[in-house]
């Protein structure tokens, strides 16, 4: 990738354009979030990771999206509202944006595009949970991810103090695995 992601704009939970330069120098999670999945519990931990790290100059940007089994049916106000009531959330929010298809984010476009091979765990369950996935996006009519693309919410990109994505995390990877805590510790050190 020839340039850092600080050229991309989004849209805050509140409707507000924002460019992502404002967060230039800082380190990144940015995660594709949803309030009816079953990793939503996983607002938890971010949370205590972004209270931990913060002053470090660690933010987390959190996107709401539908795309995966439509588990985030809400509109922004009932995001904002789930994440502060539920999880007393204060990282950043944004606005609903779509991860897949021709209505791709630019965001999602350019961090999928970054072709870093997500990790993840491996084994019988994992296995289970990639068929169901696919399964269930198939009769939904839910546009399946291609080989790049992210395939479920609370999928997780650790972006540098430069802008530029170093590492990514599939979603059963959690807040608080050293997999991810090692390599965020490591970056905050840059």
């Amino acid at each position: 990738m020839k340039q850092s992601l600080y050229h991309i704009n989004v849209k805050t939970i509140f409707g507000e354009e924002q460019a992502l330069s404002r967060f230039e120098g800082k380190v990144l999670l940015i995660v594709n979030v949803a309030s009816e999945c079953g990793f939503t519990r996983q607002y938890s931990g971010l949370q205590e990771l972004y209270e931990k790290y913060k002053d470090k100059g660690f933010r987390i940007l959190a996107f709401p999206s539908n795309d995966f089994g439509q588990q985030e049916p809400g509109g922004d106000k009932e995001i904002e509202n789930f994440c502060i009531t539920k999880f007393a959330v204060s990282f950043s929010l944004f606005s609903k944006i779509k991860l897949l298809g021709p209505k791709q984010s630019p965001l999602y476009k350019y961090l999928q595009e970054c072709d870093l091979t997500p990790v993840g765990k491996t084994g019988l369950k994992t296995f289970l949970m990639q068929c169901v996935t696919r399964f269930l996006l198939r009769i939904r009519g839910d546009t399946t991810p291609k080989a790049n693309e992210v395939k479920w919410n609370f999928h997780k990109f650790l972006i540098n103090r430069e802008g530029f994505p170093v590492a990514r995390y599939s979603s059963e990877i959690e807040p608080d695995s050293s997999l991810l805590i090692n390599r965020l510790e490591e970056e905050l050190k840059k």
